[in-house]
């Protein structure tokens, strides 16, 4: 043996101990002392692929991502046909959105491994997120085979499926999402899974976002109609004291408050009622408006805004944590410029939170930001408007159980299933038109597409204010 060769050996011994005692912290959840280990392999062995795959994987929930693709990249220099670390890989350009090379890298994990679930289950992500739905279905269904116990596909379908509003497999596929158990380990009661509500006490869970609470609380009349003799609501702080407007609601909970952990018969999760309640496309709760403003707010509210003729909120930023905000959401107010230059509109800020400060040149706008309290609030200042327009946040949920008329912006990327495909209105809301982004990234000519139409609604309402006919 050669003197570097021993020396190569003499460096490879300790890093590899370095790599294990990293992995054996970050199993632990030790992240700085598992990153520091991995480093420290790396400095005395620039090659251990154990350290470079970790390393890669820590740098990717960091959000350094293309520090991560460098680090995958030297790991599979020395190990290239290792299926787990190309799928990784995969999996990761796809989150980049470079589709291109993710297809390659998965096409290349199904050569190596035909029988693998999880990587047809990502290559369904990849035609899904091209809109290649028909592909994607195939492979997700070619990983259920495979494995029918794998909850991620099934969860994947479930997105596809409920885009095309093929609902009764959708719920039922939809069961598979990733749950909190907490609900479960704490309550001394059971979760409803659709046995008769007859004189039983019911409490609905939260799950996700408040634009999920604003879809789904329609359900509470149904749930009385089906026997319930009372029917609670935990809920985010903001929505309290609206959704004590909900039609047959007994009760409604914010999160953080004591919730008793008996005293009811059952309890659910929010997205788990429609399914339970076997809704179809025909079926879905049309009860509208079931969420009404406080009178006395809005009466405030109109005392507050300036006099106009036609009054437009206008929403364009959600809840940046969200994990397809990037394209949901409206860089700045700016973006909506084009609006300014329809005549007699006066705009209203409902943006409260991120983007509530952004300020645009073409657009004046009142209302928003500080001046808003919560949800209750927001609905007092809708009750005053003509029409909402707004990207798919809890604003358009918002305008749409209230009745208001809104024009909902959507993204080409990504879009939410709630609102299905290739269609311009939604069953879920009677008075929202959806506009649809012609391409990813492309909201330029959306926005000129609305204030085309805001310019048409203008006359139209002009027209009908003073009795002549367009």
């Amino acid at each position: 043996m050669s003197i570097s060769d021993t020396d190569s050996d003499t460096r490879r011994r300790p890093a590899a101990l370095h790599a294990a005692r990293g992995g054996e912290l970050l199993s632990m959840g030790d992240v700085a002392g598992a990153q520091a280990c991995f480093q420290q392999a790396l400095a005395l062995d620039p090659d251990n692929v154990f350290a470079l795959a970790n390393l890669a994987w820590m740098r990717e929930q960091e959000g350094a991502l293309e520090q991560a693709v460098a680090l995958y990249l030297r790991a599979l220099a020395h190990m290239p046909d290792d299926a787990h670390l190309l799928q990784n890989l995969g999996a990761l350009l796809l989150r980049m959105r470079r589709m291109d090379e993710a297809g390659q890298i998965l096409r290349r994990v199904l050569a190596l491994e035909p029988e693998r679930s999880s990587a047809w289950s990502n290559l369904g992500v990849l035609q899904a997120s091209l809109q290649h739905e028909t592909q994607a279905e195939r492979s997700y269904r070619r990983a259920m085979e495979l494995d029918p116990a794998y909850a991620n596909a099934r969860y994947n379908l479930a997105y596809l499926l409920l885009r095309q509003g093929r609902l009764a497999e959708g719920w039922k596929m939809l069961e598979a999402r990733p749950q909190p158990s907490a609900f479960g380990d704490y309550f001394h009661f059971p979760r409803w899974q659709g046995e008769s509500l007859a004189g039983k006490s019911l409490l609905i869970c939260p799950e996700a976002g408040m634009g999920d609470m604003l879809l789904l609380c329609r359900y509470v009349p149904l749930l009385r109609d089906l026997g319930a003799a009372s029917v609670s609501l935990l809920c985010h702080a903001p929505l309290k004291a609206l959704l004590r407007t909900v039609p047959g609601i007994d009760e409604v909970l914010a999160i953080g408050e004591a919730v008793a952990q008996g005293g009811r018969d059952y309890w659910v999760a929010l997205l788990s009622i429609p399914g339970l309640c076997g809704t179809v496309l025909e079926t879905i709760p049309s009860n509208v408006p079931y969420l009404h403003a406080d009178a006395r707010a809005v009466a405030a509210w109109a005392a507050r805004l300036p006099p106009a003729p036609l009054r437009v909120g206008l929403a364009w930023k959600g809840n940046p944590a969200f994990e397809n905000d990037g394209e949901r959401s409206l860089a700045a107010l700016d973006t909506l410029a084009p609006l300014g230059g329809v005549a007699g509109v006066q705009f209203v800020s409902l943006q409260k939170g991120a983007g509530e400060d952004d300020t645009s040149a073409s657009l004046t706008l009142v209302g928003g930001g500080a001046a808003l309290g919560d949800m209750a609030d927001t609905a007092a200042l809708i009750a005053n408007l003509d029409l909402v327009i707004s990207v798919d946040t809890a604003v358009a949920h918002l305008a749409g159980a209230l009745g208001t008329p809104c024009w909902l912006l959507l993204p080409h990327y990504r879009p939410d299933w709630r609102w299905l495909a290739g269609r311009s209105d939604s069953p879920w809301y009677r008075a929202m038109r959806l506009f649809h982004q012609p391409a990813p990234g492309g909201w330029a000519p959306l926005i000129a597409q609305v204030a085309e139409q805001l310019t048409h609604w203008r006359q139209q309402a002009m027209y009908s204010s003073t009795g002549i006919d367009s």
